[in-house]
């Protein structure tokens, strides 16, 4: 693995960062395009059953994860749908989304919390180091998703990435 996610609370935004041993330009494509997030995006157990992207600012990624490993217990079977409205894209260096809980037709669940998600890709020396900076409206936002596993789930997600990257190498 190339690196371990490093995760730190900045006031009411979330920072997580980890190095991957591959180019920019691949761990960016990786985030921008349906038949790479299809094999990585979710945590251990979860699969990509839904993904239609449109990576361009204003477009929209809506998404579902199913788990699909018995030994998760009561989530066996669980559907989780996702939203991102893509903002900004400066590409290979960052993309900016806000980032929403949703349900199968899109519409944005209004009782969990949504967040602004600027994504930096920077290289050092053909690796790089993503950096994901999570901002919520509240402290009780961020603490809603922390209590639900986010960071465990997203340290799984990017494991994941890693080992899909290396395949592309």
């Amino acid at each position: 693995m190339s690196g371990q996610m490093v995760s730190r609370v900045e006031g009411q935004e979330l920072v997580l960062e980890r190095e991957f041993d591959a180019p920019r330009e691949l761990v960016f494509r990786a985030f921008a395009e349906a038949d790479h997030l299809r094999n990585w995006w979710g945590p251990r157990g979860w699969e990509l059953t839904v993904c239609n992207i449109d990576f361009r600012p204003g477009g929209v990624w809506h998404y579902c994860m199913k788990c699909e490993d018995e030994s998760q217990g009561d989530f066996y079977g669980y559907e989780s749908w996702g939203k991102a409205v893509y903002v900004e894209i400066a590409e290979p260096d960052q993309f900016v989304y806000t980032d929403y809980f949703s349900d199968a037709e899109g519409k944005e669940s209004e009782e969990m919390p949504s967040s602004r998600i600027t994504m930096l890709f920077e290289e050092h020396n053909g690796s790089t180091k993503l950096i994901s900076r999570a901002s919520y409206d509240s402290a009780e936002a961020l603490r809603t998703v922390l209590d639900m596993g986010m960071e465990q789930g997203i340290a799984e997600t990017w494991d994941r990435l890693d080992e899909y990257v290396q395949t592309l190498r």
